[in-house]
C-alpha cells in the first residue's frame, strides 16, 4: 500500500474517489431473530452468513441487501453497536410505510415532514437500533 505523504498528494488522492462506499455493522443478540426481522419484515435479504460453529447460530456476522443497499449485522462481541442509528435514502417513503405496515412492523415515527427538509419513518430492531427510511422532500 502507498502512503500518501504531503497534502498535495493527499488532495489528488480525494479526487481520485479513494472511498466507494460505507456499509453500517449493527450489534445484535441473536443472530436469527435479526435475520427475521431484516429479511421477513425489511425485505432484506441475507448475501452471506459467518458462523465460528455452524450448529450455533451465534455468534454470527451476516451481510444483508436490499436493491443497492447493504447492512451487516453481528451478535460478535466487540462488533458494531447495540442501539445504533442506520438512516437509508429511499425513493417513496410512504411506500415503505405501507410496506412495513401490512407486514406487521411497528412504526416508530412517522411519515413525517421535517422541518430540514426531509420526509421520514423510523423503525426499531429487537436490540433497540433505529432504522430510518429517508426522502429530500423537494427531490
Amino acid at each position: 500500500m502507498k502512503r500518501i505523504g504531503g497534502s498535495a498528494e493527499l488532495t489528488t488522492a480525494m479526487r481520485c474517489g479513494v472511498f466507494k462506499t460505507a456499509i453500517p455493522v449493527l450489534h445484535v443478540r441473536s443472530s436469527k431473530a435479526a435475520e427475521e426481522f431484516y429479511c421477513k419484515k425489511l425485505g432484506f435479504r441475507r448475501q452471506f452468513a459467518y458462523r465460528v460453529d455452524e450448529k450455533e447460530a451465534d455468534p454470527c456476522y451476516m451481510a444483508l441487501v436490499r436493491d443497492s443497499a447493504w447492512l451487516h449485522i453481528s451478535s460478535f462481541l466487540g462488533d458494531g453497536v447495540s442501539g445504533g442509528v442506520v438512516r437509508f435514502e429511499v425513493e417513496d417513503v410512504d411506500a415503505i410505510h405501507a410496506e412495513l405496515a401490512e407486514k406487521g412492523v411497528g412504526i416508530d415515527t412517522g411519515p413525517v415532514d421535517q422541518t430540514w427538509g426531509t420526509r421520514e419513518m423510523y423503525v426499531r430492531d429487537a436490540d433497540g437500533n433505529s432504522i430510518r427510511f429517508i426522502r429530500p422532500i423537494d427531490g
